[in-house]
């Protein structure tokens, strides 16, 4: 079987196979021998690695996006050569006999032949953004878990706190977990933590704290309390550092909260993810494939198999959904009128990817064109449909009520 030549568009280039300790480097191109070395990943060794391949010329090096290990080798490599970073499915070699040194000999010879595709790598500061937003968002992950195991040991206790109080960590809540915590065991004298609303619940809310509140029960639930503190305490660090760091681009995220749905903190997550440089994209199209919010398209023998969306950024894509959720709950816009057309057709989460869809098309153009979002024009159908199905909600709701007074 003949091999297939390709031609060759970059005159020298390098292919990288990237592990956790090494890095497997093949070189090739126009007037320099075909050669490939194993350098460490450390700094020192990485820079070696700098130097060999300028001494041969090299300009274009391709790296495989292998897990984490890729971005020091990138941020090292960064300035001395024109770096691309690929997703691995595009660059699968055929079967066979697979080792590092065939992967990168693969590698380089699509470099040189102009086949391959760098994905998207934001400038540094919209690096450390995105990297403190990832972590702000693991954090919150954090306390949370912790709130949930809190809310346990309560159970544990037979303290029935959750029946009553809405939020455990509301401000009567918080009151009654110190309180317990100082060694106050009396219901009443707990239940006179009450706040607002709840006041008028203070004999239900004595009876839910008479439990059997023990040392060990104490123990826990201090240890809780204070992890929960400790990550309000990093979760607000973080946000402080944020606010820093994005003050280069107040502009673009004044603009992105023009969006119906998008508070600061979603405005500042999206741009963590795609920076505020659209050239980087192709389209908005190109944009929502990677971002993995648009319906894909798995189709043979003319039988359209499925439309899942594609994997894309999940961090982006969370940002993304909890914005749609907002924006549906948002007065006579036009993304609350499609998640409520598209939500009775298909149901609430494909409706919130497709809402998802629509933000990202209307950020991709309001960062490329520097403009606030433009309200499309309302179709009175949908309005009217709206109007109507809300009225028959109302109707329902009313002759329910009715029907529990006459019992």
């Amino acid at each position: 079987m003949a091999t297939v030549e390709f031609p060759q568009i970059i005159e020298r280039g390098c292919g990288l196979d990237v592990h956790r300790d090494t890095v497997v480097a093949s070189i090739a191109g126009i007037g320099i021998q075909e050669e490939t070395q194993t350098f460490s990943t450390f700094t020192t060794d990485l820079e070696q690695l700098i130097g060999w391949l300028q001494n041969h010329g090299v300009t274009h090096v391709a790296m495989e996006s292998t897990g984490v290990y890729w971005k020091p080798v990138y941020y090292i490599l960064e300035g001395y050569f024109e770096l691309l970073v690929v997703n691995a499915r595009h660059i699968k070699n055929v079967p066979g006999h697979k080792t590092d040194k065939k992967d990168s000999e693969w590698i380089v010879k699509l470099l040189l032949s102009g086949l391959l595709k760098s994905s998207f790598v934001p400038e540094v500061t919209v690096r450390f953004i995105r990297t403190l937003f990832r972590h702000r968002k693991k954090f919150i992950n954090q306390r949370s878990r912790a709130k949930n195991r809190l809310q346990n040991i309560l159970e544990d206790a037979n303290i029935k706190l959750s029946s009553v109080v809405s939020d455990v960590f509301s401000k009567t809540g918080v009151a009654i977990i110190e309180q317990l915590l100082a060694g106050v065991a009396d219901p009443w004298q707990l239940a006179n933590q009450a706040r607002g609303s709840l006041v008028r619940k203070k004999e239900e809310l004595a009876k839910s704290l008479h439990g059997r509140f023990s040392e060990q029960h104490r123990f826990m639930l201090r240890m809780l309390m204070n992890s929960i503190l400790d990550q309000n305490r990093s979760i607000e660090e973080v946000e402080n550092k944020l606010d820093d760091l994005v003050r280069p681009f107040e502009q673009e995220l004044e603009l992105l909260q023009t969006i119906p749905g998008i508070s600061r903190i979603a405005a500042v997550g999206i741009i963590s993810e795609i920076g505020v440089d659209m050239d980087q994209f192709v389209s908005a199209k190109h944009l929502a494939s990677w971002a993995g919010v648009c319906p894909g398209n798995n189709e043979s023998a003319g039988k359209k198999m499925s439309s899942r969306v594609t994997q894309g950024n999940k961090y982006l894509k969370t940002i993304l959904i909890e914005a749609a959720w907002a924006s549906s709950h948002t007065l006579n816009t036009y993304l609350s009128f499609r998640y409520y057309s598209i939500s009775k057709r298909r149901g609430k989460k494909k409706a919130a990817m497709a809402i998802g869809h629509d933000i990202l098309n209307a950020a991709y153009h309001i960062l490329r064109d520097k403009t606030p979002y433009r309200e499309p024009r309302l179709r009175q159908d949908i309005i009217e449909q709206r109007r109507k199905s809300e009225l028959e909600r109302l109707e329902r709701r009313i002759q329910k009520l009715k029907t529990l007074a006459s019992n």
